[in-house]
C-alpha cells in the first residue's frame, strides 16, 4: 500500500528511467562532440599539405623559397605557365595522355578479368581457394624494385622499352591482386539464391555476370576501379625506369622540374597540383559509389 510520503513504485521507476535517459543523452552528445572535433582535426591534418601545395604553386619562386613560408605573398600563375612550357617549350600533354591511357586501359582490363576470377573464388569456389587467394596476396610481398632488373631485361629483349603497351601490361599485373581480393569480398555477400534463380531461368555464366552480378556490385566495381586508377596514375618507379620520351608518364614528367640549379619549389607544386586534378575529379565524381563500395557487406 502506498502513502502520500512514499511514491508508488511505478513513479520511482519512471523517474529512474528518465534520469538514465538524460544521462545517456548527455553522454551521447558529448561523444558526438568529441568524435566531431576529432574528425575535423584529422581532416585538417590531411587537407593542410594539399592546401599548402596549392598556395605555394600560386607564389613566385622567391616567395615560395622563404623560410618561414610567406603565406600572404602576392599570387601569380608563373608556376603553371612554366608547367605548360612557357619558357622551356616542354609540353605536359604527351605525358598526361600516356598516364591517362595506361591508367584507364589497365583499369578496364583489371575489372574485366577480376570479376570472373572473383566469381570463381566466391560463388563457385575452386578447390583450395584459400591457397589461391594467398598466392594473389603473396605477389604483393615482393618489393617493386626487386623485380625492376628482370622487367628491364625482358623489355629490352622484346624491344618494349619506352612502350606504353608494356606499361599497360605491368599496371594490369600490379593491380590484379588487390582487385580480385576486393571483388571477391563483394561477391561473397550476394545471396546464393539469386544465382540459383538465374540458373532456373536459363541464364548462362555470361548472362549471369552481366545481368545479375554487375548491377548488384556496381558500387564495388566503382570503388575497385577508382583505387586501381589511382595506383596506376601515381606509379613512378616502373615508369621512370622503363620509359624515356615516347611513353613518359606524368609522374616521370614531374621529376624533370627538380634541378640542382635555381629555385623550383613553385613549379613543382604547380605541376603536382595540375597532375593531381584528374585523380581528384575522379574521386569527387565517384565519391558516393566509393563509399557504398567500400562499405558493401559491412552490415550483416
Amino acid at each position: 500500500m502506498t502513502t502520500a510520503l512514499a511514491p508508488a513504485p511505478t513513479a520511482i521507476a519512471k523517474a529512474r528511467r528518465k534520469s538514465n535517459a538524460r544521462a545517456r543523452g548527455l553522454g551521447s552528445r558529448r561523444g558526438n562532440t568529441v568524435a566531431g572535433l576529432a574528425a575535423w582535426v584529422i581532416g585538417i591534418i590531411f587537407v593542410f599539405p594539399v592546401v599548402w601545395m596549392l598556395l605555394t604553386s600560386l607564389h613566385s619562386e622567391t616567395n615560395a623559397a622563404t623560410n618561414p613560408p610567406s603565406f600572404f605573398a602576392p599570387l601569380t600563375l608563373d608556376g603553371y605557365r612554366e608547367f605548360f612550357g612557357a619558357s622551356s617549350g616542354a609540353s605536359p600533354w604527351p605525358p598526361l595522355i600516356n598516364s591517362a591511357t595506361a591508367s584507364i586501359v589497365s583499369t578496364i582490363v583489371v575489372i574485366v578479368l577480376a570479376i570472373p576470377a572473383a566469381y570463381a573464388l566466391s560463388v563457385r569456389p575452386v578447390q583450395k581457394w584459400t591457397d589461391v587467394m594467398f598466392f594473389f596476396l603473396s605477389t604483393k610481398f615482393l618489393p617493386a624494385v626487386a623485380g625492376l632488373l628482370p622487367l628491364y631485361i625482358i623489355a629490352k629483349t622484346l624491344g618494349l622499352l619506352d612502350n606504353i603497351n608494356f606499361i599497360v601490361i605491368l599496371y594490369t599485373a600490379m593491380n590484379m591482386p588487390i582487385a580480385v581480393w576486393m571483388m571477391r569480398s563483394f561477391l561473397a555477400d550476394i545471396p546464393v539464391e539469386l544465382f540459383e534463380a538465374a540458373a532456373i531461368d536459363g541464364a548462362g555464366l555470361i548472362r549471369t555476370l552481366r545481368s545479375v552480378i554487375v548491377p548488384i556490385i556496381s558500387p564495388g566495381i566503382a570503388a575497385t576501379a577508382l583505387i586501381c586508377f589511382i595506383f596506376s596514375w601515381n606509379e613512378l618507379l616502373l615508369a621512370n625506369t622503363l620509359t624515356s620520351i615516347v611513353a613518359q608518364t606524368a609522374p616521370v614528367f614531374l621529376t624533370s622540374f627538380v634541378t640542382s640549379q635555381g629555385l623550383f619549389l613553385a613549379k613543382v607544386c604547380a605541376a603536382a597540383t595540375a597532375v593531381s586534378l584528374p585523380v581528384l575529379i575522379a574521386g569527387f565524381a565517384a565519391q558516393d559509389k566509393l563509399v557504398q563500395g567500400l562499405s558493401l557487406g559491412a552490415v550483416k
